[in-house]
């Protein structure tokens, strides 16, 4: 199997990158990779290895770029490229932690959308207090959205979260300002009444503030507040460390209970810490695309990588699109 990489991406490209592809070169036999970007800074990290490739260009999509221009102008960006390669063959699966309209665009553009799919969805994996994770989308593919959107994106995250993370009837929850029938605006409303007549484990409404108690298995709502969920769990727990860490360190008596407590502290910070729940599937399209987060380091490349593997070996795009016919029909 080939995963090609979008090296040029992120705030730690390349050197995250070539980390996070020689740490998976080591561990999975399996799995040869491409490295899509600059080949002189990406051979300043990499260490030969027979199972890791370089294709090289000089252009790539920044972040302040307007994706549908960027994709179409600059035909040679790494992005571009690597999706190119999935879309032609040559590779089963890619990643990039770039411009996330961009890969959008050019994830349509490229390898296009699976039949009666209406629109892909952008789908994370976050933490919960038992160590297991949650899957939420959409996360901001689509703002706007139908409730025929959320009940596929239902299905697809259902599929994954089977085959990939091999749990047994996944809980689908609907994100909803109450957990009562009946709550919300007219598209949640609607939502509602169409999963709970769908063939699926649906546990009916739940509130955001229960997610990270692993309230469900997948969590689905509008891109919109997908969005805000994210970013409110991300900054909350960025700001508790901050604030854990001031406290901790604002005597010496707290330096000393900290000194003794740091294993424990680590603990909790790698079992909250996206990095090791991969990237977020562009689930819809018809090959494994994988949004890596922005800052990713060489840790959550890693689990990207290990993430897009699993999705090819379990052939989750395949069920997806079986998933999506039966709907369809």
């Amino acid at each position: 199997m080939k995963i090609v990489i979008d090296a040029m991406g992120g705030d730690h490209s390349p050197k995250a990158h070539v980390a996070g592809a020689m740490a998976a070169a080591r561990s999975f036999e399996d799995v040869e990779i491409l490295l899509v970007g600059d080949e002189q800074e990406i051979n300043k990290h990499l260490t030969k290895s027979k199972k890791i490739s370089v294709l090289h260009t000089d252009d790539k999509i920044e972040p302040d770029d307007t994706p549908t221009k960027a994709v179409r102008r600059k035909k040679n960006a790494s992005m571009v490229l690597t999706m190119r390669e999935v879309r032609e063959g040559r590779a089963d699966a890619c990643i990039s932690s770039g411009n996330t309209g961009a890969l959008m665009t050019a994830g349509l553009l490229h390898v296009g959308r699976i039949a009666n799919i209406e629109r892909p969805a952008l789908a994370p994996m976050l933490p919960t207090l038992d160590g297991e994770g949650f899957l939420l989308l959409d996360v901001g593919a689509n703002v706007d959205a139908k409730a025929s959107h959320l009940v596929q994106n239902a299905f697809m995250g259902s599929a994954y979260m089977e085959m990939v993370k091999k749990v047994k009837r996944p809980r689908v929850g609907l994100i909803n300002i109450g957990t009562e029938d009946g709550k919300g605006n007219e598209l949640t409303k609607e939502t509602f009444h169409l999963l709970e007549n769908a063939p699926l484990h649906f546990v009916g409404n739940v509130e955001a503030r229960d997610l990270l108690d692993g309230v469900c298995d997948v969590a689905v709502c509008d891109g919109f507040s997908g969005n805000l969920v994210l970013k409110s769990i991300e900054g909350t727990a960025g700001t508790l460390f901050s604030l854990l860490k001031q406290e901790m360190t604002s005597s010496l008596t707290n330096k000393l209970a900290a000194g003794m407590l740091r294993s424990s502290f680590r603990n909790i910070k790698d079992k909250m810490s996206y990095s090791h729940y991969g990237g977020a599937g562009l689930f819809g399209l018809k090959a494994p695309v994988i949004k890596a987060h922005g800052s990713s380091d060489h840790t959550a490349i890693f689990h990207a990588i290990r993430q897009a593997r699993q999705m090819v070996y379990e052939d989750v795009t395949d069920i997806m699109e079986k998933e999506a016919e039966k709907q369809g029909e």
